[in-house]
């Protein structure tokens, strides 16, 4: 089996005329990889690894079949042939973009959930799998706690099939080979039965439609937590997804998948002995069962490119979506996701509300007159079809708004479900929904708290109306990053600021940093005039203000991943974590992205040591060797800062581990590892750095003068140049360059400063999570709903309006 693979990969390859280095750039597969399967030395053949290959080739329909072919031999004699991709007329429809998803070259495992090749998994990934679905089903059960799903019981959220338009045909669902009679698809069920509802299906693609609030995010949770409780050792991991911050035209299904599974767990960057991450490994190895919630929140232009995306792949998978969106995109893209059966909520009942709400209202005392306002009357005027009760009626039959109502009614002391039923008020569902979904945010910050909550912390009391602006801030900036944005991140808060302020908020931070350093070493270490020190702390930090802010506007240009949280931290040689890349790849690459900034700053340094002998002490600026010692000195400098910089920092790399399992469990676990990581950094780089430019400069100076004369780096200049750049470069650093310095300068300092946020912004995500106005996704927040980040967003934006800046006529 492996000679025919390697036979079969080396005609292709030379057939496409390329080198297996240039097979390596266009595949994203090691040149190693490569060289193993088309020796034959490789016995472990992993289908994602052959359709990225068969992809990069350019290989047709037949061609693939021959490759899987040598995947799918088995010693024992096989069950059946697979059966063929669907037959639409024409093959699966590719789209034009930036790696593609592989043309399906086999159908997905008969068990849904189920693995295809397990046996050849090796059992690093399914030790891997098995943590990672532990750490998974922790997560969700918590969240289903806290979204009170259980209490008093959970709504009974039901379903029927699909309609056929999209859907795929039964017997391609099953995956049936041609000519035998299509069997029937039982998908009846409600809540508690999704997961053996979706082991019936043999394709592993399932597709759940319903409308806004339906119940769709609740039903994934579910399925997960069930799926996890079936699962065996070698079964797929169910993994929840928001597929709405997906760009189908930017990034292939498989990178973004792997991101998102690296965001929220960082464990998963630990290198596997051929040295990919254990997150592509999982992914790669069909380890990973994709569940991707909220289709309809992507662009409205991106849907059916999504669709076709997806379709190109034979990738067992569960995707929500809103009804009317799916029909558009399937509309457009000519053809519903391929071999995919289709649910379709339905609306609760009035029976469901009669035995579900009047539960939620605990029995105390309401009211003036001490009588509780029940739900009972309601319900029954909605039993008897009483004149203007059909809209409360269409309204409450999602779960959405029945949670907005219980939030609104049952758990407050002073308001009365009746008001819903007064159709002067409420004319239309409209009005009721906007109604209920204003009154949310008031009535959770508004109802009492205790002095402190289970866990001992003291409760925080926030103004209602404060809290809902700082809220519709937070909506508001989604907007702004990308229109139907709702992963909320902490590292990104601050992205929601002009270009303009974030590139003066590094320059400041990067000019006192430096300021600060030079004053402290100046004042401590040297009998120097305070004056003097005070004009040169101003000009060298003015000068590293600019160059951190020239650095910091070209990572950005350019799109650099520098201010995503770091996924490692800092371990001693010997430690027993394995380090997260190969330690000289890893010093090489540190070493590049360091040395041009250290380069910038040493320029910078000479060029402020030039203007400050010429405020002080009259050396024209202008005289030729003036001018020509401080060409030397800018090159001297850069070279001994930049040299400097790049290798502590290449250095400190090497030290850097995955973070442990639970260290991305919730928002504030990342925030506080990362935190944890650049405090450490910044303990270890400042003596490295500064001991570095002391004894390097020494060494570069001895180099250079043969070339260009005497230089002076005495041991006084060594120590004081080096305790600068140590302590002001650091800093400067790790304010302007780690997702964590930029968040301490932007979201705990200008955004309160501008009233924008609170000041612990992160005791205010985390009571507003407490409360149920946000959810917890792995290491970001995100709205309770959609809808309600919506019309947070657009109250928002109507405030910001209503308190505009007066304009006055001029004066005559």
């Amino acid at each position: 089996m492996a000679d025919q693979l390697g036979t079969l990969l080396r005609r292709l390859r030379r057939q496409a005329g390329l080198t297996q280095e240039q097979l390596e750039t266009r595949s994203g597969v090691s040149v190693r990889t490569i060289r193993r399967l088309e020796n034959g030395r490789s016995g472990d053949h992993r289908l994602g690894t052959v359709n990225l290959l068969a992809d990069a080739l350019g290989a047709g329909p037949d061609d693939r079949r021959l490759l899987v072919a040598t995947l799918t031999e088995p010693e024992a004699e096989p069950a059946g042939e697979p059966a063929p991709a669907p037959d639409r007329g024409q093959d699966a429809p590719r789209i034009p973009g930036p790696s593609p998803e592989p043309v399906p070259a086999e159908a997905p495992a008969p068990h849904a959930g189920r693995a295809p090749t397990a046996s050849a998994v090796n059992d690093e990934l399914v030790s891997a799998a098995t943590e990672l679905a532990r750490e998974i089903r922790r997560r969700w059960r918590s969240e289903e706690e806290h979204r009170k799903v259980h209490d008093p019981f959970p709504l009974p959220v039901r379903w029927k099939s699909a309609p056929e338009l999209l859907t795929d045909r039964p017997m391609v669902i099953q995956r049936q080979p041609p000519g035998t009679a299509p069997g029937s698809l039982d998908l009846i069920g409600e809540l508690g039965s999704v997961a053996k509802v979706y082991r019936r299906i043999g394709s592993g693609r399932l597709v759940v439609l319903g409308r806004a609030g339906s119940g769709k995010s609740i039903l994934t949770i579910r399925f997960v937590l069930d799926q996890l409780e079936a699962r065996e050792p070698h079964d797929r991991v169910p993994v929840l997804f928001s597929i709405g911050s997906w760009d189908p035209t930017a990034v292939a299904l498989r990178d973004w998948l792997v991101d998102r599974l690296v965001r929220d767990h960082p464990d998963l960057t630990r290198r596997t002995p051929n040295g990919s991450m254990l997150a592509t490994a999982l992914v790669d190895a069909d380890l990973v069962l994709p569940v991707l919630d909220g289709f309809d929140e992507l662009a409205e232009g991106l849907r059916s490119t999504a669709l076709k995306v997806l379709n190109a792949t034979s990738l067992p998978l569960v995707l929500t979506t809103r009804s009317d969106e799916f029909a558009e995109a399937v509309q457009e893209a000519g053809s519903p996701l391929i071999w995919a059966a289709g649910l379709e909520l339905t609306g609760l009942t009035l029976k469901d509300l009669s035995e579900y709400l009047p539960l939620t209202a605990r029995a105390l005392p309401r009211g003036n007159d001490g009588t509780a306002p029940v739900w009972p009357p309601v319900l029954d005027r909605l039993h008897a079809g009483a004149s203007g009760t059909a809209a409360l009626t269409r309204v409450l039959s999602t779960p959405l708004m029945v949670a907005l109502a219980r939030t609104m009614y049952s758990e407050a002391p002073d308001r009365n479900p009746a008001e819903l039923l007064d159709t002067e008020r409420f004319p239309d569902e409209n009005a009721i929904e906007e109604h209920l979904l204003a009154g949310f945010v008031p009535s959770v910050y508004g109802r009492p708290v205790a002095d402190r909550d289970a866990t001992g912390r003291q409760e925080r009391r926030y103004d209602p109306e404060r809290a809902e602006r700082w809220l519709g801030f937070l909506a508001h900036h989604l907007a702004r990053l990308d229109g139907d944005q709702q992963d909320l991140a902490w590292w990104r808060i601050g992205d929601s600021q002009r270009m303009s302020v974030r590139l003066m908020s590094v320059a400041v931070s990067s000019a006192l940093c430096v300021a600060l350093a030079v004053w402290i070493v100046s004042l401590v270490g040297l009998p120097s005039q305070v004056g003097e020190v005070l004009v040169s702390g101003c000009l060298t930090g003015t000068t590293a203000g600019l160059a951190f802010g020239c650095v910091h506007s070209i990572l950005t240009r350019f799109g650099s991943t520098a201010f995503e949280p770091a996924h490692v931290r800092l371990r001693l040689p010997g430690g027993g974590a394995t380090a997260a890349r190969r330690p000289v790849r890893t010093f090489v690459a540190r070493f590049g992205a360091v040395l041009p900034g250290g380069v910038v700053m040493g320029a910078g340094c000479a060029v402020a040591l030039s203007v400050q002998r010429w405020l002080y002490y009259g050396v024209p600026i202008a005289n030729e060797p003036v001018l020509k010692a401080t060409l030397i000195n800018v090159l001297v400098l850069g070279l001994i800062l930049g040299t400097a910089a790049g290798l502590v920092f290449g250095a400190v790399a090497m030290l850097e581990a995955p973070l442990d399992v639970s260290s991305a469990a919730t928002p504030a676990n990342l925030l506080a590892s990362n935190r944890t990581t650049v405090i450490r950094q910044v303990l270890v780089l400042v003596p490295m750095l500064t001991a570095t430019i002391a004894v390097g400069g020494r060494l570069i100076a001895g180099l250079l003068e043969g070339i260009f004369g005497p230089l002076v780096w005495d041991a006084t200049s060594a120590l004081v140049i080096g305790a600068v750049g140590g302590i002001g470069g650091t800093c400067s650093y790790a304010l302007s360059f780690t997702a964590w310095g930029r968040w301490l300068v932007l979201s705990r300092v200008w955004l309160p400063l501008s009233g924008k946020l609170p000041w612990d912004t992160v005791v205010f995500l985390d009571d507003a999570y407490r409360r149920g106005a946000l959810r917890q996704a792995g290491a970001v927040y995100q709205f309770r709903h959609i809808r309600l980040q919506h019309h947070l967003a657009r109250s928002y934006r109507e405030h910001q309006r209503r308190y505009a800046p007066a304009r006055f006529p001029p004066r005559v």
